[in-house]
């Protein structure tokens, strides 16, 4: 039994975790599977750095220095799919590059389309529930900001739209008439229609919709599941809110 297993392992200074079967048996493949792509992640980039005659072991010395985000448990937990304005872009221009250079890179050249699919996911679990009037929590890529250039958020939102549901959208750091720059012109030339969507309070969302969608991580969606009144569902894409009702609780990795 699991006592009789912990005994064996007294002696390891280790954390000790008791969890169920499966849950075991899937850390290791995850484990195996994440130690195989950082291998072929590291020689991709090794592949690229060498047609461009760069040193690759000094590149991914500087790479494994940050510990913040490059060799952390940042960005390792279930969710919806990234965007804003650089990852995308700065994937497209390595990916680029290396086809110019007649390099292979079968990783990279799969992160986008893979990205893609988690878009696809969310909108299936969305439709799947047959409910027409649909609340957006959060319009911008991330939390704390006002960049919703590339946000996946927008093309969940258009794909709504576009089937007909009837959306409506929160997002404390989006004001339409303080935006600038970038962002006012994406608005514009991109979903010009987003002023009629848009709401001043997550409580005109919560009156609105049948489906609540939390996109982004800002605090004040954490509690939403509380705020749901009988029949409401909750569709959390990046797993921020507290599972305290659970039967109305869905998430990508629900």
């Amino acid at each position: 039994d699991a006592d009789a297993i912990a005994e064996l392992f007294e002696g390891v200074s280790a954390p000790l975790i008791r969890t169920s079967i499966e849950i075991a048996e899937m850390v290791k493949y995850v484990d195996n599977a994440f130690h195989a792509l950082k291998v072929v992640f590291a020689n991709e980039i090794g592949s690229i750095c060498d047609a461009l005659r760069i040193d690759a072991h000094i590149v991914m010395s500087i790479f494994c220095m940050d510990t913040k985000l490059n060799i952390s448990p940042c960005y390792l937990k279930p969710g919806f799919a990234f965007g804003g304005s650089c990852l995308p872009k700065d994937i497209r221009a390595l990916t680029y590059k290396a086809k110019r250079l007649d390099v292979n890179t079968p990783v990279l050249n799969a992160i986008l389309p893979s990205n893609q699919h988690q878009i696809a996911i969310g909108l299936q679990r969305i439709t799947a529930m047959q409910r027409r009037k649909i609340g957006i929590l959060g319009l911008s890529f991330k939390a704390g900001t006002d960049d919703i250039r590339e946000s996946p958020l927008v093309e969940l939102t258009e794909s709504l739209i576009g089937k007909g549901y009837d959306v409506r959208i929160y997002d404390r750091g989006i004001s339409l008439a303080r935006l600038c720059g970038g962002n006012k012109e994406y608005v514009e030339r991109k979903i010009p229609h987003i002023a009629r969507l848009m709401v001043s309070r997550i409580r005109d969302v919560l009156d609105h919709a049948e489906i609540v969608v939390i996109g982004n991580k800002a605090p004040e969606f954490r509690d939403v599941a509380d705020l749901l009144r009988p029949g409401q569902e909750l569709v959390d894409l990046v797993g921020l809110a507290e599972r305290s009702t659970e039967e109305a609780y869905a998430g990508l990795s629900a």
